[in-house]
């Protein structure tokens, strides 16, 4: 990997983690519950956007591989949150909550597999409406 790369994909993380937790304390605020909202939306959010990145990556040729890499693995990995999304869902189950925990862990597997494949077909549409 050369160092442009890692330059892109470091750059990338950290605006994707300031991002994060920004649109994460957004979303707990705006929707405060025991379930964490914020860690979904953030995760559905990037999901989606990852969906319309790929599909726009895959049916044209204008970006090159750091601006790909910066905008998908940078920021976008930086963006989602899996890993609190684990801890998070850990916890639900451990504090007792097991239907909030199971909750939880069904939104985020399923919806950010729904909303990337969202992204991509809408990308996709757009970018070639012919099938």
């Amino acid at each position: 990997m050369s160092w442009q790369t890692i330059l892109a994909i470091g750059s990338g993380g950290f605006i994707g983690a300031v991002l994060r937790s920004y649109v994460n304390g957004l979303i707990s605020h705006k929707v405060p519950h025991d379930l964490p909202f914020g860690t979904l939306g953030v995760n559905l959010i990037g999901s989606f956007i990852m969906g319309i990145l790929i599909a726009y990556f895959m049916y044209t040729s204008f970006f090159s591989l750091h601006v790909k890499s910066f905008l998908t693995t940078g920021i976008l990995g930086g963006f989602t949150t899996y890993s609190t999304f684990a801890i998070e869902s850990f916890f639900l189950l451990q504090g007792g909550n097991l239907f909030l925990g199971f909750v939880n862990m069904g939104l985020n597997l399923f919806g950010t597999v729904l909303m990337a494949g969202g992204g991509f077909y809408l990308a996709k549409f757009v970018i070639s409406p012919l099938p």
